[in-house]
């Protein structure tokens, strides 16, 4: 069985690397000049992969679960390693678009995995073998860690092709590990096999297979398409270099994908429900956060107002003399290019009357100016970001903790389409991310989708959990008083 685990847990690791590659690579595309693609068709290109990948996962569940994980898996990696093997002959948006489509059924590879991984271990070792196999969510880390300077070295003496061998390296790797696949693994199926279409589709009909996949388009979804889109907002927000925004992406992918194992073991250790409970109040929390955008506010502030009728006899830079009597007024200070961590406001007024003019009482003589400068620091960004990442990766696991409880024969079908749901994350998430930045010219718009989901997430727990507390609780009184 732990064989199993870890080579289940590698090719998973070499499938999500492959599945995020179009994050780096469109990024370097574009940002090259390479082609001229909008943000809204990079934003198709980032998604696409993720949707193919996503809605095969249910089917591929199935199969696994009817033939096997080692039958699936095998042809499923030999299978994928075409497209990429193709990406190096592409010349058009169209051709790259629908070569992204058939390689992205790599991300199918996590149906396969669960439901394999599943069958060789106990319900008590269920949270830590899955929450290990999880850990392949790490691949994402490793294409935006190295896959950036990989380019730059490919592209060093041939700057229009070179990046035409980056597809290349993920196609041979998928070979490798079909074949290790191939030789190496034994299969195994769930000891109870439901024969007809209709009963391998019954459990979802269960209205908590769809609370689940909600879940899951929140910490795995939304945690696919940061792992591609943090990339050109990097670039874009804070003017870093390809590879330093490939460097600073992988601190967010890496913990959340790591982080996994850990959040197996609590999840079998203080439950699930109570982990996901932590998971969504952190989610809420720190995306309410992110979502504060680098900006300067200039609002009205406090200004000053005649406190008798009169004249002004003189105006200066600091002072406005009222009946030859002075009334000091506040100078625009110095307003530095970059503000410390936190938001900082500076205040000052503007004379608006004129000398020899005469004035009511309360007319105003100095309108008052406020500036709210808030730099989001990349620093505090970036820490932000991991943390939601980590919280994520816990999430992950905590989410297919309860499907081996309440469906221990159904795994792949269930966790098919729990991972269907939450892999539409993965493809909604860039191309909804480019609309809502075109909408509102925000970057930070797209934290403001995650802060929605999380709340969202977060009031449909609560009040499936009360519903059940309280329905449970005449039947608890009854067992006790009997």
């Amino acid at each position: 069985s732990h064989k199993v685990l870890f080579l289940n847990t590698l090719a998973f690791t070499i499938c999500f690397a492959a599945w995020t590659m179009n994050g780096v690579l469109v990024t370097y595309l574009t940002d090259n000049g390479i082609y001229n693609w909008s943000v809204v068709e990079t934003g198709w290109l980032l998604g696409i992969p993720i949707l193919s990948g996503s809605i095969m996962r249910l089917p591929l569940g199935l199969l696994t679960d009817k033939y096997g994980g080692q039958k699936v898996f095998t042809t499923l990696l030999i299978l994928c390693s075409i497209p990429y093997f193709l990406l190096y002959y592409v010349d058009s948006y169209w051709l790259y678009f629908s070569l992204s489509a058939l390689f992205g059924m790599v991300g199918t590879s996590f149906a396969v995995g669960i439901a394999f991984t599943s069958v060789w271990y106990p319900q008590n070792w269920q949270g830590r073998a899955l929450g290990i196999f999880g850990m392949g969510n790490a691949g994402a880390a490793i294409t935006t860690l190295l896959a950036p300077s990989l380019l730059n070295y490919l592209s060093e003496d041939n700057p229009e092709n070179g990046w035409r061998m980056l597809p290349i390296f993920y196609g041979i790797s998928l070979l490798i590990i079909g074949f290790v696949f191939m030789f190496f693994v034994k299969n195994k199926k769930p000891e109870t096999q439901v024969k007809t279409i209709g009963g391998l589709l019954k459990p979802l009909k269960n209205i908590r297979v769809w609370r689940f996949g909600l879940y899951y388009f929140l910490v795995f979804g939304l945690f696919v398409a940061f792992s591609q889109w943090l990339l050109p907002y990097y670039v874009n927000v804070y003017k870093t270099s390809l590879v330093l925004g490939g460097m600073l992406a992988s601190a967010f992918s890496l913990p959340s994908g790591v982080i996994r194992a850990l959040g197996g073991f609590l999840s079998d250790k203080f439950g699930a429900r109570k982990v996901m409970y932590w998971v969504l109040y952190s989610s809420l929390i720190i995306s309410g956060l992110l979502m504060l955008p680098k900006m300067e506010i200039l609002t009205p502030g406090k200004g000053i107002v005649a406190k008798k009728k009169g004249t002004i006899t003189a105006i200066s830079n600091e002072k406005i003399a009222l009946n030859n009597e002075d009334i000091s007024i506040k100078t625009k200070p110095e307003i530095p290019e970059k503000v410390s961590v936190l938001p900082k406001s500076f205040s000052w007024q503007e004379v608006v009357v004129k000398q020899n003019q005469t004035v009511k009482k309360k007319e105003l003589l100095a309108k008052g100016n406020t500036l709210i400068k808030f730099e989001a620091h990349i620093t505090v960004f970036s820490i932000l970001v991991i943390l939601i990442g980590i919280m994520w990766g816990i999430g992950k696991a905590a989410v297919y903790k309860h499907i081996p409880e309440y469906f221990p024969n159904e795994v792949g079908v269930v966790g098919g389409m729990v991972g269907l749901i939450g892999g539409l994350g993965g493809f909604i998430g860039p191309i909804l991310f480019g609309y809502l930045l075109d909408f509102s010219g925000l970057w930070t718009s797209s934290w403001i989708f995650v802060f929605i989901v999380s709340a969202i997430a977060l009031f449909w727990m609560s009040n499936v959990i009360k519903k059940m507390t309280h329905n449970e609780a005449p039947n608890i009184k009854y067992r006790i008083d009997h």
